[in-house]
Formats: C-alpha cells, structure tokens, sequence
C-alpha cells in the first residue's frame, strides 16, 4: 500500500472515531508499527493530525470565514430542527429566555409553545419571527452584522448587563476541547460570553458537523455550556462537558 493511501486511510479512521492506537492502526493498515509511527510523524507535521502518547488523535480543522446566513439555512436541516424542537421543550412558564442568532436556533421558534415566558434576542429575524408569533420578545440595541444578521459591538453587550437570563440557547461555529466553543467575529463573540455569563444555565445547539473544528475567536470554555447534538463526538469531548444526543 502506497504511503499516500495509509494516509487517506489513517485520516478517516480519526476523523470517525477521535482517536486511534498505533497497534489499531498497525491491524487496519496490515502495517508494521514503525511504518505507522512513521506516517503519524509526517501527517504530524503537516498539521493533519495530533500525536498522542501511543498513537494519534485528529486535529481540529481551523476555519476562518462564514457564509452569509441565507446560504447555511438550509444546511443540516433535518438535524438543526431536530437539535431545536427538543431545545423548544426546555422552556417553562416563567422563564427570561435568550436566543443567539444562528440559523439553528432559529428552528426553535416554529415549535415554542410557551407565551408564559419572555424572549430577548440579537437576531433581528429572531425577534420579528417570535413578535409574529404573539410572544413577548426584547430585541438587544448594537451594530448589525451583515453576515449573520446578528446585534452585536459595544452597545449590544452594554444592553445584556442588565439581564439575568435563565436559560440561554447558543449557536456556535466549532467546538473543541482545546478552544472551546468558537466564532470568526470577534464582536459576534463578545456577544456570546455576554449572554452566556448572564445566564443561569446555557445551552449550545449544534450539529454534529461543528465538533472538531476552531475558529478564531473563542467565547466560552466546553464546560461553560451544556450541548444539545444530533449525533455524539467521539473521544475527549465527552469527557469535558456534558452532550445530549436528541433522539428523532
């Protein structure tokens, strides 16, 4: 087997389970251990993957941009909506509830049923969706960002200060161990921490395709936020924060 395809092969394997042992490895390829620690070092340095005490583990992938809004709508639908209707059935009477921007979040709201509670938002679209829908809805002041429609900047976080939230459902970009939950903007981000520090207990809905990716911008720590998923991650991450997979 040519060093190429062992690579192919190698990078699969950690892209689907997280992790991987030399002598797992060695058995998947019908290669020596050395070969293995040979192409571990190489894939190492090119950044393709993190050397680990007796094997490997992925390496998170960086992003640096972000589509605008419209085009990930219809992204992981199935997944964001699942992620949402069962993040929409943790609000009760009484509740001072934010919702972040994000396309997912945004799924919640066809299936809130709870008037009893108060909405705050930085989604411009958010707040007009959840108004239309006859809830009471409070939309933070800021700066309007283009690119995701979201309140944000000094005066955005300046009007959060004042609120004590009870819950808050995040979206985020990517989620590692290392970084944490991230975003590319760093206004965007300041937003984030905002919400999340002003709230009792904060939630993140994300699609299993947002584990294992960073971002430049970090707004929370993977312990600060428990995630709401489709689908588990495999290896550490488990470990770091506590992840409910949302059954269909």
């Amino acid at each position: 087997m040519l060093a190429q395809e062992r690579y192919q092969i190698i990078l699969e394997y950690l892209g689907s389970e997280g992790t991987a042992t030399v002598a797992r490895l060695s058995e998947l390829l019908g290669a020596s251990e050395a070969t293995v620690r040979r192409d571990l070092s190489a894939l190492a340095k090119e950044g393709r993957l993190k050397k680990v005490f007796g094997g490997a583990a992925s390496a998170p992938q960086m992003g640096l941009f972000e589509e605008h809004v419209s085009s990930r709508e219809a992204v992981m639908f199935r997944e964001k909506d699942l992620i949402a209707a069962y993040a929409a059935t943790m609000i009760q009477d009484g509740d001072f509830v934010y919702i972040d921007s994000g396309t997912t979040t945004a799924r919640m709201i066809p299936h809130l049923t709870n008037r009893r509670a108060t909405y705050i938002t930085n989604g411009v679209a958010h707040a007009y969706r959840l108004l239309r829908e006859g809830f009471t809805v409070y939309l933070i002041g800021g700066r309007l960002r283009p690119e995701t429609e979201a309140v944000v900047g000094t005066e955005a976080i300046r009007s959060l200060l004042k609120y004590n939230f009870t819950k808050a459902f995040m979206g985020t970009n990517g989620i590692t161990v290392d970084e944490g939950f991230s975003t590319p903007d760093v206004d965007e981000a300041g937003v984030k921490s905002a919400a999340i520090e002003r709230s009792f207990v904060s939630f993140v809905l994300a699609d299993h395709t947002k584990f294992n990716r960073a971002f430049p911008v970090t707004f929370a720590r993977v312990n600060a936020c428990c995630v709401l998923t489709d689908r588990l991650p495999k290896g550490k991450l488990n470990e770091s924060t506590i992840i409910k997979e949302v059954q269909a």
